[in-house]
């Protein structure tokens, strides 16, 4: 189970400049988030979202779409 440093209690995180939800608990997506958010600065950028509840419906609900 991974997490980003800025959003330790977060499991789905999304991304602004694609509308896609990350689910931190799987391996694969967690990585491809990392690197992205590394690679490209995006928390600096304020791209990244987190949901309170942290769910896949508040994600869905807030416009984000499933990876």
């Amino acid at each position: 189970m991974g997490r980003l440093r800025r959003f330790p209690e977060s499991r789905f995180v999304g991304l602004r400049d694609e509308m896609r939800i990350y689910d931190c608990d799987d391996e694969g997506q967690f990585e491809a988030l990392r690197r992205r958010v590394e690679e490209e600065d995006l928390v600096a950028r304020a791209l990244v979202a987190s949901f309170s509840p942290d769910t896949l419906a508040e994600a869905r609900n807030r416009g984000f779409k499933a990876r």
